[in-house]
């Protein structure tokens, strides 16, 4: 059948339970779907739980620690990076970016960066930006919105709902059929509709939400009970322990939430996630009309999540669940193992290798990500011994027994049993019972810093 098309899926800010494969208060069937013919990964994190320093990292297959992009910093990815798009399209492939990269700052006009995100190994280019930029940045999307007279009211009401309360909760002034998100479904489906090349395709779709605002249009806006959300985790008192990121997110970050907000911004969370599946519905279907669908290789995934309450604490930027553990679901064109979960730690930087390595290609760069490739034939391979998560210089470790996390001065401030504290209410770190512990998982977070060093900087 030739080399098998690669479509990458991707949002921004879906927690790991924001699924109905995952979790049980979302309705996602096409993702589902995907599942259930493919693996599932249930410890997948994100290597940075904030946008900017993770996409790099996707691209790249570094670490904070390697590129400095520790935050949402103003960045551009030079030109000349090495890349996983070059490697796929080196390997004889016409490769695709429908949505958001943020690979370079949201501003101006993101129609004169094609040449850039060529260069980055994306041919054929619809960026937009995310939500929020979305009312100042140019595009294909806005420019579409303008002619229809619809700008300026998105742009009003972004301005309000911020200057009202950044979690305020009502349907877009788009409706559906112009929402980013149905926007970026329906460019990559008709691209793929209208494909006649000879190269096999690798088609990135980059959806913008369920990022926040919570501005999910009708029907999805009223979709789920807000009573019937998941009640969120709360936040547990500090206790005697060295502090962190976390802790000054928290000292910053204290929603007033009056009774039943978080339930009514969880279920405007749940219609966005439930919207952007349907639109994964309809690109599979187009595949499918192509009888294409059982030769391609199909990844979904995000950023990182969004913390919707728990905690206290609405956005991302902390290595809480909430906010760190992302879905990664992998469904390959011969795979053997339908509906399989993997619960070994994985890393988001694992996804890049992967695409690359279906594709035939190779990854000439030194990086650290490592090809899921060995796991979607045995799902009971340990992929990694742990994964790490990085930012603002401090690092985290997730092995299937802990997690911890070491502030800038080396101590480790966050510390949970992750079997026996799934909603990590328990903090252990600085308790005298499990220093021995925090010992062993410091020396693994020091070791993989030693071994993941470039021989030169990244950022000059």
């Amino acid at each position: 059948m030739g080399s098998p098309n690669i479509l990458l899926l991707m949002t921004d800010q879906q927690r790991w339970d924001a699924m109905g494969c995952s979790g049980d208060w979302v309705q996602t069937p096409n993702l589902d779907r995907i599942a259930s013919e493919g693996v599932q990964f249930t410890n997948c994190v994100t290597t940075s739980p904030v946008c900017i320093p993770t996409r790099l990292s996707l691209a790249t297959g570094l670490y904070p620690h390697n590129t400095g992009v520790w935050n949402n910093m103003q960045h551009q990815m030079p030109a000349e990076t090495p890349t996983w798009m070059q490697a796929v399209r080196d390997a004889g492939y016409r490769t695709s970016l429908f949505g958001k990269t943020h690979l370079h700052p949201h501003g101006g006009d993101l129609r004169e960066r094609e040449g850039l995100m060529n260069a980055y190994g994306l041919d054929d280019v619809n960026e937009i930006g995310g939500p929020r930029a979305s009312a100042n940045v140019l595009s294909h999307m806005t420019a579409e919105w303008e002619a229809k007279g619809l700008w300026d009211g998105y742009r009003a009401d972004y301005r309000e709902r911020f200057s009202t309360k950044p979690y305020l909760v009502r349907p877009s002034t788009l409706g559906l059929e112009d929402y980013a998100d149905v926007y970026v479904g329906q460019q990559a489906k008709q691209y793929l509709q209208n494909y006649d090349r000879e190269e096999p395709w690798c088609c990135w779709v980059s959806f913008g939400g369920p990022h926040e605002p919570w501005d999910t249009p009708e029907p999805y806006a009223s979709m789920y009970d807000p009573k019937e959300m998941p009640p969120a985790v709360p936040r547990p008192p500090a206790g005697e322990r060295p502090q962190g990121h976390l802790d000054r997110l928290m000292q910053r970050m204290n929603p007033a939430f009056e009774p039943g907000e978080i339930g009514r911004l969880r279920a405007n969370y749940a219609g966005n996630v439930t919207l952007i599946d349907a639109q994964i519905g309809e690109i599979l279907d187009a595949i499918a009309a192509r009888g294409e669908l059982e030769n391609t290789l199909i990844v979904h995934t995000s950023d990182h999540g969004e913390m919707n309450g728990d905690y206290g604490l609405i956005y991302k930027g902390n290595f809480l669940n909430g906010a760190v553990r992302i879905p990664l679901l992998v469904r390959a064109p011969d795979s053997t193992n339908a509906g399989i979960t993997c619960d070994s730690p994985v890393e988001w930087i694992d996804i890049g290798p992967t695409l690359v390595e279906i594709a035939g290609g190779e990854l000439e760069h030194r990086q650290f990500g490592q090809s899921l490739c060995p796991v979607l034939t045995n799902s009971e391979a340990t992929h990694r011994d742990f994964a790490i998560s990085e930012i603002e210089g401090e690092i985290m470790l997730l092995t299937q027994e802990w997690k911890a996390a070491l502030n800038k001065d080396g101590e480790v401030y966050l510390l949970f049993d992750v079997k026996n504290d799934p909603d990590e209410t328990n903090n252990l770190a600085g308790k005298p019972e499990v220093v021995d512990v925090e010992t062993a998982l410091r020396l693994q977070i020091l070791e993989r810093l030693m071994q993941t060093q470039l021989r030169k900087p990244f950022r000059q």
